[in-house]
């Protein structure tokens, strides 16, 4: 399990998918305040759709209060201004991956704090700035998840594909026929 640390976030829907994508990885999420809306916003809770009830959620007053909680864990730090690619950060359960705001990142004194453990996604796009917070981790979150979970390109075999839980409405697809019985592919519909 991961932990997502937002740093005083200021955009509720953003905050909402972030907190809909950790209940559909089973990751925490920390919000260090201040924020910049409250938790009781519509916009928080339509982004984040009916999963809101389920995300596993901490709130810290501070920095320090989250330092505090969280104790001698292992945390990367993402901005558009660290130095490695997030794609070296050898993932491990339990590690608190720790975001900025939308305006700002992550405050200043944070890049020399916490210069060794400062990475970034890599965006080869010429007039890339960065990401949208949402998208951000969604990224990072989901190579943590390749990683640790041996999906394709991870060095071992996929995990069988999890059943829907009781609150999906999600039904499995039907894996396609293989081998030499399997019925030729057709060409799509115009």
């Amino acid at each position: 399990m991961f932990n997502i640390v937002l740093v005083a976030p200021e955009i509720a829907p953003n905050t909402g998918t972030i907190g809909r994508l950790c209940v559909c990885t089973d990751a925490v999420l920390h919000l260090v305040e201040p924020l910049g809306f409250s938790l009781d916003e519509s916009r928080v809770r339509r982004a984040g759709l009916d999963y809101w009830p389920w995300v596993h959620l901490h709130v810290h007053a501070s920095w320090q209060a989250f330092l505090d909680a969280a104790g001698d864990a292992r945390m990367a730090f993402l901005s558009t201004r660290g130095c490695r690619s997030i794609y070296e950060w050898p993932f491990a359960d339990g590690d608190y991956l720790v975001f900025g705001n939308e305006s700002r990142g992550l405050p200043p004194d944070f890049h020399d704090r916490y210069r060794g453990q400062m990475y970034a996604i890599p965006m080869p796009g010429r007039h890339a700035r960065s990401h949208n917070l949402a998208n951000a981790v969604s990224i990072v979150l989901y190579e943590g998840l390749r990683q640790r979970l041996g999906w394709p390109g991870g060095g071992r075999q996929p995990s069988p594909v999890p059943r829907p839980n009781a609150h999906s409405r999600l039904e499995p697809l039907p894996m396609p026929a293989a081998g030499p019985d399997a019925p030729e592919p057709q060409e799509p519909p115009e």
